[in-house]
């Protein structure tokens, strides 16, 4: 842990953390005096475990995870923040990421004044270990990587990510928001083997909990321990607790069964019409689609009450609609939109 202690900004190293009287104290406790709440029970009259021990418990099981390398956080975005605010110093440090990719890396960047240094992917995306290496210096303190990778779609070989990180003399933040529908698994199992890995994954996708925004890092309980002592206290509401445990009871395999069949359907139907250059592979829940005129495919979906992302504007993606897979019937009329669209019916 020394060489991981030694990437921390020295500020978080020594801080104090807001600590409350419930965290001080460890056994049963029954009348509450300490944080000035009412006293009327309404369901939500007092604040929530700030540890999310319960909750850490139950995801542990599911994950394979003890509770302490388990950080819980206001969505993903919230551990990505914190990743910047516990190891880079502002105006010094700076980040490397694969480029395309998700733009939260380079927005909470931007908030904490930390260059990101944006190494585009090689052919057919893929992942460009040598020049992600080759953007570092001795300020570099994250590299960001995203797999399967959003808005391309694939997910990296796990050997070339092993390689990355142990050839990384930083942190590596290995998002893994869309490991769910890929066949590649997760690295959270290998932990113990990098020592500077944090594992991003989220409840929003597979789990169909976008609304609660409850995202999940695994690492060794140093940095676990870091990014707790950082977060706001509460950062997860006592309903988002509830009804995320009672979610977790239900099993999520047929869902993303069906998923992935449903990404081979549109995947296999949309090459027939004209209008589409190329779908490109996906380990995701979405497919990256290059067509002829984007922006005009896109105007005429809006128009036909179907929303998708356009991602021609985005490095390495000119032409390229990002589309994410729907129920069967969402499917449907999507296929349908795209028929009436190669037969010259255009939405205006």
């Amino acid at each position: 842990m020394n060489k991981i202690e030694a990437l921390v900004r020295p500020n978080i190293r020594a801080l104090c953390p807001y600590s409350t009287a419930r965290d001080e104290y460890q056994g049963k406790l029954g009348i509450f005096l300490d944080a000035n709440e009412s006293p009327y029970p309404t369901g939500y009259n007092r604040y929530p475990d700030p540890r999310q021990k319960a909750l850490k418990e139950q995801l542990g099981a599911i994950k394979g995870l003890p509770a302490d390398r388990i950080f819980l956080g206001n969505g993903s975005d919230e551990a990505i923040d914190l990743m910047f605010r516990v190891f880079c110093v502002p105006g010094v440090d700076n980040a490397v990421a694969i480029s395309p990719s998700y733009g939260m890396y380079a927005v909470a960047a931007d908030i904490n004044d930390i260059q990101v240094r944006n190494v585009p992917l090689g052919p057919e995306f893929s992942l460009p270990t040598q020049a992600l290496l080759d953007a570092c210096d001795e300020h570099t303190k994250l590299l960001f990587a995203c797999s399967p990778n959003n808005p391309s779609g694939n997910a990296f070989e796990p050997a070339e990510l092993e390689d990355l990180i142990r050839r990384f003399p930083g942190i590596v933040v290995l998002d893994e928001a869309y490991a769910d529908f890929s066949d590649k698994g997760s690295l959270r199992g290998r932990l113990d083997e990098f020592p500077n890995l944090v594992i991003l994954q989220t409840l929003s996708k597979a789990y169909g909990l976008a609304g609660l925004r409850l995202g999940m890092a695994f690492s060794n309980p140093y940095i676990i321990r870091l990014m707790s002592m950082v977060k706001y206290p509460y950062n997860i509401n006592q309903a988002t607790q509830e009804l995320v445990s009672r979610a977790l009871a239900q099993p999520i395999g047929d869902n993303v069964a069906t998923i992935v069949a449903q990404r081979a359907r549109v995947a296999a139907a949309l090459p027939a019409f004209s209008c589409v250059r190329r779908v490109y592979p996906s380990d995701a829940n979405f497919l990256l689609v290059q067509v002829d005129d984007a922006d005009r495919l896109y105007a005429h979906l809006i128009a036909d009450g179907i929303i998708v992302r356009n991602r021609t504007r985005v490095p390495l993606c000119a032409g390229c609609l990002r589309i994410t897979i729907g129920l069967p019937s969402e499917n449907d009329r999507l296929l349908k939109s795209f028929e009436a669209y190669e037969k010259g019916d255009i939405h205006r």
